[in-house]
């Protein structure tokens, strides 16, 4: 069964920077679209960003459009959300999948605060 762990969340001032990463113990990774997900508690999961198989395509949500980029490493089978000018909208848990495919993994904390 594919397994994706989250990690790299944390608190952050309004302004600052995070990049969440994802592992997924899938094999053939690299055959995959992956995307991040985030969720607010009690909410259903929403879309965030998208990238091809092979690294080109991108695709952003309008919030994070110009803040975000997603980029993977096929080789070590990561998916990562470099967040920049993190505002306080953007607290939430941030997951990723390919396309919902797979059980979702506990998700990494984002929280922006002063």
């Amino acid at each position: 069964q594919v397994q994706l762990v989250e990690s790299g969340g944390g608190l952050v001032q309004p302004g600052q920077f995070l990049t969440p990463s994802c592992a997924a113990s899938v094999v053939f990774f690299s055959f995959y679209v992956m995307s991040w997900y985030r969720r607010t508690s009690g909410k259903e999961r929403v879309w965030v960003a998208m990238i091809e198989s092979s690294g080109g395509g991108r695709v952003y949500e309008d919030s994070v459009k110009g803040r975000s980029n997603i980029t993977r490493d096929n080789d070590k089978n990561k998916v990562y959300l470099q967040m920049r000018k993190l505002k306080p909208e953007d607290t939430d848990v941030y997951y990723c999948n390919a396309d919902r495919r797979w059980p979702w993994g506990q998700g990494t904390q984002v929280t922006v605060s002063e």
